[in-house]
């Protein structure tokens, strides 16, 4: 014999056939819904452990710092390629090289640029340069005094307004045989901090203008 028909406690009588359908489909659709969310925290759990295997196998550790520049060394190397004697400053050793090379497009410069605690230093060594190349190097700004450095008679370029003469706030120029030697700093780089690179300079400036006939 069939089994009667369910009695619902809210209705108070056996519920029809529609109620019945409408009944399972809620509960299906109650199913399927924890299901699918069951779904998504396991999908998640297994991102997050990707992600983590992914983060523990990349190495640790900083970014070594940049090689420093010998600048003795590249001085020495580029001199016998061209055939010249080079400068090489021996700069306190907080002064970080950022450059050395050779530069210039009218005149052949060797070219070494330092850095100080702040601002800049650049050296630069042209070869056979006319006598106005040392003033356009720096905007076109004019000596206006002499001073002697270590027995070496430089040209001083004080700077009113290194805003236009491309930050340039001071310079120092002396010649070494067919070379010019121009000193000059920028950013917050004072005048003795520049005197110091031409002091560095001075043996070399000397033994240049010895090899000059």
């Amino acid at each position: 014999m069939a089994q009667g028909r369910r009695v619902v406690a809210e209705l108070g009588r056996p519920e029809t056939a529609d109620e019945t359908a409408a009944r399972k489909a809620a509960s299906s659709r109650v199913y399927r819904s924890s299901q699918t969310a069951r779904n998504l925290i396991a999908a998640l759990i297994v991102t997050v452990a990707v992600v983590a295997v992914i983060v523990l196998a990349v190495p640790r550790g900083s970014v070594p710092d940049r090689p420093g520049i010998d600048v003795a060394a590249v001085a020495a190397d580029v001199g016998a390629a061209i055939d010249r004697t080079l400068v090489a400053p021996e700069v306190p050793d907080s002064w970080r090289v950022n450059k050395a090379e050779l530069a210039g497009d009218d005149v052949q410069t060797w070219e070494i640029v330092y850095a100080p605690e702040s601002g800049y230093v650049n050296v630069q060594q042209a070869f056979d340069a006319d006598s106005g190349w040392a003033s356009r190097q720096i905007s076109g700004s004019r000596a206006t005094a002499t001073e002697r450095i270590d027995g070496v008679d430089w040209q001083v370029f004080e700077i009113p307004d290194p805003a236009r003469a491309g930050n340039i706030s001071y310079a120092l120029s002396t010649t070494a045989g067919a070379d010019t030697i121009l000193v000059y700093g920028g950013g917050a780089v004072d005048g003795e901090t520049v005197r110091t690179a031409a002091r560095a300079l001075t043996t070399q400036i000397v033994e240049l203008q010895e090899e000059t006939p």
